[in-house]
């Protein structure tokens, strides 16, 4: 502790032995002697305001001329404040220290204790094992973190960043030295240098893996704690976002991928993580049998009860009423990660249980609840099972009980199987849903009533998200009610959303009258179904003609034709272009 003794015994500040590497002017110095003093005396923080009267007096309140020591002392470094509202210290006036508490920081202790910051470093050797090298790695990704938060409190220009980024010069060197004497293979730079990852690509990747390794609190997880480590400015910040959109290399090459939460300010947050393949070989290289997460296409293919979605659209891209679209905007909002973890922690939800919700969307045929189901999928990122519930009536006589435990217990197994959590929806779900009959009835009525009730226990147990859509509430059996937490209503479109359906789903492309007014079209009272029927049947009769021109009579026509022959049933609800 010699040096420790020289600096707090000293007379002269200017001749300890650790003056010059403090780079402070005599009189911040001699604000940290004192609170190095301090410190060995039992005190770890104290005023400022403390500290000036002490050392200056407070006669005249020449004291406060030294305010802008402290504040130097904040900015490189060497002291921190104690509030627990810290703020940037470039934001904070010189009057507004005064009555703040400061501590010295673990790099002026550990300067204090060793009579240096510089890293040393063993002799330069082989790499033994590949945890060797991640250990080197993700020392260098804490050096990253630790520049992040000094910049984001405002101090990127202080002498502590500049003496974090000298310590992570010389690891990244030392790091490329170990390497070029080790002669095994080391899994995870191979990787890297196999996809060509650039620097600031690495960060990244590595910040992440970071994740897996530690099992901490995910915050590096987050899309702009990522950028933070690898920008210097706010202008860096905007460039460095495109490392991690949809088109990126390490999202479009499947090296990582992301999940999509609304957080509570309204907006959609994306956190990050490495694909399971990749993982797979980064933390278990020793394993020669690579373990494939099978695909749900590849498994669907040996069933012929569900048909696989991949969504396309997300919620941003249908047209809805908007009393509809707060409601999924709320449902997405109960669903985040967050909200979850907190009803684990209260005690009202099991952890082991996962996301889980039961939905029932209700309203005219064609109003966009099958659509709305995939793009709330998509929302949430996952893959749609889907089931007809009109099949049921056409399978075996006798069978409907089984064929209702089927659809349940099929959907757990590829679940199961591919380690993926699909949104099951049941489209159509009337007959499993209308009230039973009551008495004896005919034998039709009791098969019918046994399959509800096996319906019923599926439904109170079920495990994931599933979603029944249906035409009408009013006929729902008051049991099946009370099992689902979410009912969601779809209206028929008024005159402001028809005029947003027909510009979506209108061809771009095609030739029209110079007479043609959407405006007036869309004074005709059809559903986003309908309206699809109406264009694709007017865009056949058009097609054909010699001179191709679509004229608002074409669509009259057709919309009088649809109205007539109410085809209410069609599933196609078109609601995008």
């Amino acid at each position: 502790m010699k040096f420790l003794v020289d600096f707090i015994e000293s007379n002269n500040i200017e001749e300890t032995q650790i003056f010059h590497q403090l780079k402070c002017e005599k009189e911040e110095a001699k604000i940290l002697q004192y609170m190095a003093q301090k410190y060995i005396a039992g005190q770890e923080d104290t005023l400022v305001s403390d500290v000036l009267k002490q050392l200056y007096g407070s006669e005249g309140y020449v004291y406060l001329d030294y305010l802008g020591s402290v504040r130097s002392l904040l900015e490189m470094g060497w002291v921190s404040q104690q509030s627990f509202t810290p703020v940037k210290i470039s934001d904070v006036s010189r009057l507004e220290l005064l009555n703040t508490a400061i501590a010295l920081t673990p790099a002026f202790l550990k300067l204090l204790e060793e009579g240096s910051l510089e890293m040393t470093l063993p002799d330069v050797k082989a790499y033994d094992d590949h945890l060797e090298y991640l250990q080197d790695q993700f020392f260098r990704i804490e050096l990253y973190q630790k520049m992040s938060i000094i910049r984001n409190n405002g101090n990127e220009h202080s002498l502590g960043i500049n003496r974090i980024q000298n310590k992570l010069e010389l690891l990244e060197r030392r790091i490329e030295e170990r390497l070029a004497e080790t002669s095994e293979n080391i899994v995870l730079d191979r990787f890297l240098k196999q996809k060509k990852l650039d620097k600031k690509e690495q960060v990244i990747f590595l910040a992440l893996l970071k994740e897996e390794y530690s099992a901490g609190d995910n915050n590096l997880r987050e899309m702009n704690m990522l950028i933070d480590l690898i920008s210097h400015d706010e202008y860096d910040r905007i460039k460095n976002r495109s490392l991690l959109e949809d088109g990126a290399r390490l999202v479009s090459d499947e090296i990582i991928d992301y999940e999509e939460m609304l957080n509570p300010f309204g907006g959609i947050s994306r956190a990050f993580y490495i694909v399971d393949d990749v993982l797979q070989k980064i933390m278990h290289p020793q394993k020669k049998k690579k373990v494939h997460k099978l695909k749900l296409d590849m498994l669907i293919r040996e069933q012929d009860l569900f048909e696989l979605i991949d969504p396309v659209t997300s919620l941003d891209d249908v047209v809805l009423n908007p009393k509809t679209h707060e409601t999924l905007r709320n449902l997405m909002h109960q669903m985040d990660k967050e909200v979850v973890a907190r009803l684990v922690d209260w005690g009202i939800k099991d952890k082991k249980q996962g996301l889980d919700a039961r939905i029932i969307f209700y309203g005219p045929p064609g109003t966009g609840k099958t659509l709305t189901s995939y793009s709330l999928a998509k929302s949430l990122k996952r893959q749609v099972l889907s089931f007809d519930c009109s099949k049921i009536l056409s399978m075996y006589v006798g069978e409907s009980e089984k064929n209702v435990r089927r659809i349940f217990d099929t959907y757990y197994d590829l679940s199961k199987k591919t380690k993926s959590e699909p949104i099951l929806l049941l489209n159509e779900a009337d007959q499993f849903l209308s009230s039973r009959s009551s008495g004896t009835g005919s034998s039709a009525d009791q098969m019918h009533n046994q399959m509800q009730n096996i319906f019923l226990e599926q439904i109170e147990s079920f495990r994931g998200i599933l979603i029944a859509t249906t035409n009408l509430l009013e006929n729902i059996d008051t049991a099946f009610s009370r099992r689902f937490n979410y009912k969601i209503e779809f209206k028929k479109p008024n005159l402001n959303q028809r005029i947003a359906l027909w510009k979506l789903m209108l061809p771009k492309e095609a030739p029209y009258e110079e007479s043609f007014d959407i405006a007036k079209i869309a004074e005709y009272e059809l559903t986003g179904g309908q309206i699809s029927m109406v264009i694709k049947n007017t865009a056949f009769t058009v097609a054909a003609r010699k001179e191709p021109l679509f004229g608002m009579d074409d669509f009259i026509t057709e919309i009088k034709k649809e109205k007539r022959g109410s085809f209410d049933s069609e599933k196609s609800m078109g609601f995008l272009s």
